[in-house]
Protein backbone atom coordinates (compact mmCIF):
# COMPACT_ATOMS: atom_id res chain seq x y z
CA UNK A 1 0.00 0.00 0.00
CA UNK A 2 1.78 3.53 -0.91
CA UNK A 3 1.61 6.41 1.52
CA UNK A 4 -1.52 8.24 0.34
CA UNK A 5 -3.40 5.11 0.26
CA UNK A 6 -2.62 4.53 3.79
CA UNK A 7 -3.12 7.88 4.75
CA UNK A 8 -7.07 7.86 2.76
CA UNK A 9 -7.83 4.59 4.62
CA UNK A 10 -6.70 5.82 7.97
CA UNK A 11 -8.56 9.01 7.37
CA UNK A 12 -12.11 6.66 7.00
CA UNK A 13 -11.19 4.77 9.75
CA UNK A 14 -10.67 7.69 12.00
CA UNK A 15 -14.30 8.62 11.42
CA UNK A 16 -16.92 7.47 14.30
CA UNK A 17 -18.13 4.21 14.14
CA UNK A 18 -15.85 3.23 10.83
CA UNK A 19 -14.73 0.07 10.54
CA UNK A 20 -12.98 -3.14 8.65
CA UNK A 21 -15.26 -6.19 7.87
CA UNK A 22 -14.05 -9.09 5.71
CA UNK A 23 -15.90 -10.02 3.05
CA UNK A 24 -14.05 -12.83 1.46
CA UNK A 25 -10.51 -14.48 1.62
CA UNK A 26 -8.15 -11.77 1.21
CA UNK A 27 -10.71 -8.90 0.70
CA UNK A 28 -11.53 -6.82 3.01
CA UNK A 29 -13.72 -2.94 2.67
CA UNK A 30 -13.81 0.01 5.36
CA UNK A 31 -17.89 0.69 6.59
CA UNK A 32 -18.96 3.74 7.82
CA UNK A 33 -21.21 2.22 10.04
CA UNK A 34 -22.64 -0.76 11.66
CA UNK A 35 -25.12 -1.83 8.81
CA UNK A 36 -23.29 -4.15 6.47
CA UNK A 37 -26.48 -3.41 3.85
CA UNK A 38 -25.05 -0.01 3.04
CA UNK A 39 -22.63 0.56 0.92
CA UNK A 40 -18.74 -0.22 1.82
CA UNK A 41 -16.57 3.21 1.75
CA UNK A 42 -13.66 1.48 0.61
CA UNK A 43 -11.95 -1.85 -0.41
CA UNK A 44 -8.74 -3.55 0.11
CA UNK A 45 -7.32 -6.47 -0.58
CA UNK A 46 -4.77 -9.00 1.82
CA UNK A 47 -1.50 -7.03 1.19
CA UNK A 48 -3.08 -3.37 2.29
CA UNK A 49 -4.81 -5.41 5.37
CA UNK A 50 -1.42 -5.96 6.93
CA UNK A 51 0.19 -2.88 5.96
CA UNK A 52 -2.87 -1.20 7.79
CA UNK A 53 -2.23 -3.55 11.05
CA UNK A 54 1.77 -2.41 11.06
CA UNK A 55 0.59 1.47 10.70
CA UNK A 56 -1.44 3.04 12.24
CA UNK A 57 -2.75 -0.04 13.40
CA UNK A 58 -5.47 -2.11 14.03
CA UNK A 59 -7.99 -4.08 16.93
CA UNK A 60 -10.44 -6.36 17.04
CA UNK A 61 -13.43 -5.08 16.86
CA UNK A 62 -15.95 -7.05 19.90
CA UNK A 63 -18.51 -6.89 17.33
CA UNK A 64 -16.79 -8.54 14.79
CA UNK A 65 -14.13 -6.75 11.97
CA UNK A 66 -11.62 -4.35 13.06
CA UNK A 67 -10.97 -0.67 13.55
CA UNK A 68 -8.47 2.08 13.87
CA UNK A 69 -6.46 1.78 17.20
CA UNK A 70 -6.16 5.05 18.71
CA UNK A 71 -6.82 5.65 22.61
CA UNK A 72 -3.98 5.27 24.25
CA UNK A 73 -4.94 2.87 26.84
CA UNK A 74 -5.39 0.12 24.17
CA UNK A 75 -3.47 -3.22 25.49
CA UNK A 76 -2.36 -3.59 21.94
CA UNK A 77 -0.94 0.05 21.24
CA UNK A 78 1.31 -0.19 24.24
CA UNK A 79 4.99 -1.00 24.17
CA UNK A 80 5.65 -4.36 25.38
CA UNK A 81 1.98 -5.52 24.60
CA UNK A 82 2.19 -7.12 21.38
CA UNK A 83 -1.31 -7.38 19.40
CA UNK A 84 -3.13 -10.22 19.16
CA UNK A 85 -4.78 -9.43 15.82
CA UNK A 86 -6.80 -13.02 14.61
CA UNK A 87 -7.20 -12.49 10.42
CA UNK A 88 -6.49 -14.75 7.56
CA UNK A 89 -3.15 -15.01 5.29
CA UNK A 90 -1.65 -16.87 2.84
CA UNK A 91 0.83 -19.40 4.74
CA UNK A 92 3.28 -21.89 3.16
CA UNK A 93 2.89 -24.90 4.08
CA UNK A 94 6.21 -27.73 4.70
CA UNK A 95 5.13 -29.03 1.01
CA UNK A 96 5.29 -25.63 -0.35
CA UNK A 97 1.53 -24.92 -0.90
CA UNK A 98 0.41 -21.52 0.22
CA UNK A 99 -3.32 -21.95 1.61
CA UNK A 100 -5.31 -19.49 3.40
CA UNK A 101 -4.90 -19.92 7.34
CA UNK A 102 -6.32 -17.86 10.18
CA UNK A 103 -2.84 -16.12 11.84
CA UNK A 104 -1.96 -13.21 14.20
CA UNK A 105 -1.66 -10.61 11.80
CA UNK A 106 -0.20 -8.08 14.66
CA UNK A 107 3.21 -8.52 16.47
CA UNK A 108 4.07 -11.30 17.78
CA UNK A 109 5.77 -11.29 21.17
CA UNK A 110 9.03 -13.13 19.52
CA UNK A 111 9.01 -10.09 16.79
CA UNK A 112 8.25 -7.69 19.32
CA UNK A 113 11.36 -9.31 21.62
CA UNK A 114 13.54 -9.50 18.83
CA UNK A 115 13.64 -5.52 18.50
CA UNK A 116 14.31 -5.23 22.17
CA UNK A 117 17.58 -4.25 23.26
CA UNK A 118 19.47 -3.98 26.83
CA UNK A 119 21.41 -1.42 28.55
CA UNK A 120 24.42 -2.26 26.71
CA UNK A 121 22.72 -2.16 23.76
CA UNK A 122 22.32 -5.98 23.21
CA UNK A 123 19.47 -7.70 21.60
CA UNK A 124 17.47 -9.53 24.11
CA UNK A 125 16.97 -12.68 21.85
CA UNK A 126 19.90 -13.96 19.71
CA UNK A 127 19.30 -14.46 15.59
CA UNK A 128 19.27 -18.53 16.58
CA UNK A 129 16.68 -18.08 19.68
CA UNK A 130 14.34 -15.72 17.12
CA UNK A 131 14.78 -18.74 14.32
CA UNK A 132 13.88 -21.72 16.73
CA UNK A 133 10.99 -19.48 17.91
CA UNK A 134 9.58 -19.13 14.51
CA UNK A 135 9.91 -22.68 13.37
CA UNK A 136 7.72 -23.66 16.19
CA UNK A 137 5.27 -20.96 15.22
CA UNK A 138 5.50 -22.38 11.70
CA UNK A 139 4.38 -25.84 12.88
CA UNK A 140 2.12 -24.67 14.94
CA UNK A 141 0.31 -22.62 12.32
CA UNK A 142 0.95 -25.61 9.91
CA UNK A 143 -1.16 -27.67 12.29
CA UNK A 144 -4.00 -25.94 11.54
CA UNK A 145 -4.31 -25.20 15.66
CA UNK A 146 -4.62 -21.32 15.92
CA UNK A 147 -6.80 -20.43 18.54
CA UNK A 148 -6.93 -24.28 20.37
CA UNK A 149 -3.54 -23.77 22.51
CA UNK A 150 -5.17 -26.66 24.45
CA UNK A 151 -3.88 -29.72 22.41
CA UNK A 152 -2.96 -33.21 22.88
CA UNK A 153 0.45 -32.68 21.41
CA UNK A 154 1.69 -36.33 22.40
CA UNK A 155 -1.60 -38.16 21.07
CA UNK A 156 0.06 -37.85 17.38
CA UNK A 157 2.15 -39.41 15.69
CA UNK A 158 6.23 -39.29 17.24
CA UNK A 159 7.54 -39.21 13.69
CA UNK A 160 9.68 -36.40 11.85
CA UNK A 161 8.38 -36.83 8.70
CA UNK A 162 5.97 -34.61 6.90
CA UNK A 163 7.44 -32.12 4.91
CA UNK A 164 7.49 -34.51 1.82
CA UNK A 165 4.68 -33.15 -0.91
CA UNK A 166 3.36 -36.00 -0.88
CA UNK A 167 0.69 -35.85 2.15
CA UNK A 168 -2.55 -34.38 2.36
CA UNK A 169 -3.90 -31.63 4.54
CA UNK A 170 -5.10 -33.31 6.94
CA UNK A 171 -1.32 -35.86 7.14
CA UNK A 172 0.45 -32.83 6.92
CA UNK A 173 -1.27 -31.20 9.80
CA UNK A 174 -0.34 -34.62 11.91
CA UNK A 175 3.00 -34.38 10.63
CA UNK A 176 3.20 -30.91 12.25
CA UNK A 177 1.81 -31.91 15.73
CA UNK A 178 4.06 -34.69 15.80
CA UNK A 179 7.06 -32.61 15.44
CA UNK A 180 5.47 -29.69 18.15
CA UNK A 181 4.78 -33.05 20.10
CA UNK A 182 8.75 -34.03 19.83
CA UNK A 183 10.29 -30.28 20.32
CA UNK A 184 7.72 -30.20 23.48
CA UNK A 185 9.25 -33.03 24.98
CA UNK A 186 12.79 -31.94 24.31
CA UNK A 187 12.23 -28.58 26.16
CA UNK A 188 10.52 -30.42 29.12
CA UNK A 189 8.04 -29.80 31.63
CA UNK A 190 8.91 -26.19 33.36
CA UNK A 191 10.23 -24.51 29.93
CA UNK A 192 7.92 -26.25 27.63
CA UNK A 193 4.74 -24.15 28.94
CA UNK A 194 6.40 -20.61 28.08
CA UNK A 195 6.80 -21.49 24.47
CA UNK A 196 3.21 -22.49 24.50
CA UNK A 197 2.18 -18.97 26.01
CA UNK A 198 4.15 -17.19 23.66
CA UNK A 199 5.11 -18.82 20.27
CA UNK A 200 1.59 -20.62 20.46
CA UNK A 201 -0.73 -17.90 22.59
CA UNK A 202 0.97 -15.32 21.47
CA UNK A 203 0.97 -13.74 25.09
CA UNK A 204 3.23 -11.08 25.75
CA UNK A 205 5.92 -12.12 28.41
CA UNK A 206 4.78 -9.57 30.87
CA UNK A 207 1.50 -11.70 30.77
CA UNK A 208 3.28 -14.95 30.60
CA UNK A 209 4.84 -14.96 33.32
CA UNK A 210 1.61 -13.76 35.72
CA UNK A 211 -0.09 -16.47 34.14
CA UNK A 212 2.45 -19.35 34.92
CA UNK A 213 2.98 -17.93 38.65
CA UNK A 214 6.88 -17.03 37.59
CA UNK A 215 8.29 -14.21 39.12
CA UNK A 216 8.36 -10.89 38.03
CA UNK A 217 10.92 -10.07 35.34
CA UNK A 218 12.00 -13.98 34.99
CA UNK A 219 9.88 -14.40 31.59
CA UNK A 220 13.30 -13.34 30.06
CA UNK A 221 15.35 -15.89 31.28
CA UNK A 222 12.75 -18.59 31.33
CA UNK A 223 11.92 -18.38 27.35
CA UNK A 224 16.12 -18.07 26.73
CA UNK A 225 16.07 -21.29 28.55
CA UNK A 226 13.48 -23.15 26.70
CA UNK A 227 14.54 -21.72 23.52
CA UNK A 228 18.06 -23.09 24.21
CA UNK A 229 16.69 -26.70 24.50
CA UNK A 230 14.44 -25.96 22.14
CA UNK A 231 17.64 -25.01 19.33
CA UNK A 232 19.16 -27.77 20.65
CA UNK A 233 16.76 -30.39 19.41
CA UNK A 234 16.91 -28.72 16.11
CA UNK A 235 20.66 -29.29 15.88
CA UNK A 236 21.06 -25.15 16.06
CA UNK A 237 22.09 -25.16 20.12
Amino acid sequence: MTPPDVARVTRALARPGAWIDQVGEGAYVVRLSADRRRRAALALDETQFIALTDAPGLKVRPEGGWRLTRAPDDAPSRAGRPSILEGRRLVTDPDGRRTMKTVNLGESPIAWLARRRDARGEAWLTPVEIAVAEKLRDDFVAAGTVGRLTMAWDAGPRTRAGRGSGLDPAERARAAKARIAAALAAVGPGLREILEQVCFAGTALEAAERSLGLPRRSGKMVLKLALGRLAAHYGLG
